[in-house]
């Protein structure tokens, strides 16, 4: 049932465990920086770049859901059934697979797609958390919020502090409710579609051509 979903996104939540630290190495000084007592570079380090310790993370990702990248249909066969939001803008629609607890990149508890048409393309995953991990699950991890929300069965959702402010039926399309969480800490990795933004931003606006589709 769609309303024990909201005991399994927190324990999605609170289960998610990160198994390594990565150390990411100071950024190189740039050419042409005088190097002595009296130098004082000012860098700028570049928070978009992609840390070289993600590379392999990423490529067994893209390997384990290359199956999904372009089928929403079999993502769903295989668990990702619960619509957690509808189109965000610049960010895409969310699927959440209930049964997915673990932290593990080639198996994420969210699939984020976006839509033109009838196509449907997959363009990031998303972790949620309780809290701040203590360990970045991935090297370099920055993170974004989703504030506690009652969710409904077509993906539309509105904020509320408690479970007990939703009602019944979505204000917005009169679907059934689902399941509420509290304020969520969350991760996006974009590892299906670029983002200048970096890849771990929160939107993309590269997304934009998608927002009316």
């Amino acid at each position: 049932m769609l309303r024990a979903s909201l005991t399994t996104a927190v324990a999605i939540a609170a289960a998610i465990s990160p198994s390594a630290a990565y150390a990411i190495p100071d950024p190189p000084l740039p050419p042409n920086v005088p190097v002595g007592e009296a130098a004082t570079p000012h860098i700028h380090t570049d928070t978009t770049a992609t840390p070289q310790e993600l590379a392999p993370l990423l490529a067994n990702a893209r390997a384990a859901t290359a199956k999904y990248a372009t089928s929403l249909r079999r993502a769903k066969r295989n668990g990702y059934t619960t619509i957690v939001t509808q189109h965000i803008f610049d960010m895409g629609w969310h699927f959440m697979n209930p049964k997915v607890t673990d932290f593990d990149v080639t198996k994420p508890p969210i699939l984020v797609y976006i839509k033109q048409g009838g196509h449907w393309q997959l363009v990031a995953f998303e972790w949620v958390f309780t809290e701040r991990p203590a360990t970045d699950p991935l090297p370099g991890a920055q993170y974004g919020s989703f504030a506690a929300a009652c969710h409904y069965v077509d993906g539309t959702f509105q904020p509320a502090a408690s479970e007990a402010d939703c009602r019944r039926r979505s204000p917005e399309s009169g679907a059934r409710f689902g399941f509420w969480h509290p304020d969520f800490v969350t991760l996006h990795l974009w590892a299906w579609y670029p983002n200048p933004d970096g890849i771990y931003a929160g939107t993309n606006p590269l997304i934009r051509p998608f927002n009316n589709g």
